[in-house]
């Protein structure tokens, strides 16, 4: 998926079987990203942009209730997550590149095929349908959550781990339960473009997931302008304002998409998330004129707040 994984366990099995049981996450992020990738020519998501919009795809029944949950979390934000985000990623050049310019017909062109309006998915029979060719679903929003919430789910239910961290880069990190002696795992949220390290504040998790999402991931500058590769769906261009944004929740596919939509949306989205989760802790950062970050942010630090 890009990045590094990491995963820390406690328990009082052998040595030898905490290595397996990592082998075992392991296989599993590697199943996932067969099963997602936008990148691999024969991954079960490059399988199905490919026919859905000529026939009703059949897909894993695990990959149905991803796209179900994700239409229902995009419905909810206004389109601010979008897995249909494909062709805007393609016309910004961040697929496969650092980002050009597109110009505004390109734009438009790509945002007719753009909005997950145009997936019909049909409970029951695990189908997918475009309604129009050119639509191409791309995980990226959410992938790295959804494979660590499946990693986790195996850690605690198939190898009754009670504590572990699972980090999928710099995006999400779960905490499952907590570490001996502690009451939570602490996560520190670092400030944007800090040299030094320095850091906005400290999360503390257990049994929860935060996701951070910013635009400087991956950029390209163009007459003094910087644009990112977070794109807003709703108008075609990349998400402006915010510099950071953060969203813990009880599951890692929630937070890693919805910290995407709050980058979107920027301060006035964080009542949005605050609404559907109400466990959610929510943090927006936004760089003022005056060059200070000012930090907005709602919801409890720790679910014990609830």
């Amino acid at each position: 998926m890009g990045t590094e994984w990491q995963l820390e366990l406690h328990s009082t099995q052998s040595p030898v079987s905490l290595r397996s049981i990592a082998e075992a996450v392991v296989e599993e992020v590697e199943r996932v990203e067969q099963q997602l990738s936008f990148y691999r020519e024969t991954s079960d998501l490059r399988s199905l942009n490919a026919t859905a919009a000529y026939e009703d795809t059949v897909v894993d029944p695990r990959l149905f209730s991803l796209l179900e949950r994700v239409q229902t979390l995009s419905r909810a934000t206004g389109g601010a997550i979008d897995p249909t985000v494909g062709p805007l990623l393609r016309c910004w050049g961040f697929v496969g590149g650092s980002g050009s310019m597109p110009i505004a017909e390109e734009i438009e062109a790509a945002r007719r095929v753009v909005g997950m309006e145009h997936v019909i998915l049909t409970p029951g029979q695990n189908t997918v349908r475009f309604d129009r060719e050119g639509i191409e679903l791309e995980f990226g929003a959410v992938g790295k959550g959804y494979a660590i919430e499946r990693a986790v789910d195996m850690l605690r239910d198939e190898y009754e781990i009670e504590s572990a961290l699972l980090h999928g880069g710099t995006s999400t990190i779960y905490g499952l339960g907590a570490p001996p002696g502690e009451d939570a795992w602490n996560v520190a949220i670092r400030r944007p473009n800090s040299a030094t390290g320095e850091t906005v504040l400290t999360l503390p998790l257990r049994d929860r997931a935060v996701s951070v999402s910013a635009p400087h991931g991956k950029w390209f500058e163009q007459e003094g302008n910087r644009y990112g590769h977070v794109l807003d769906p709703r108008t075609g261009n990349p998400a402006v304002g915010s510099v950071i944004a953060v969203v813990a929740t009880a599951t890692a596919m929630e937070s890693d998409a919805l910290s995407t939509a709050l980058l979107v949306m920027g301060e006035t989205g964080m009542a949005t998330v605050r609404a559907l989760r109400q466990d959610a802790f929510v943090l927006v950062g936004i760089w003022e004129e005056s060059g200070e970050l000012r930090v907005a942010q709602d919801g409890p630090l720790s679910a014990g707040n609830l």
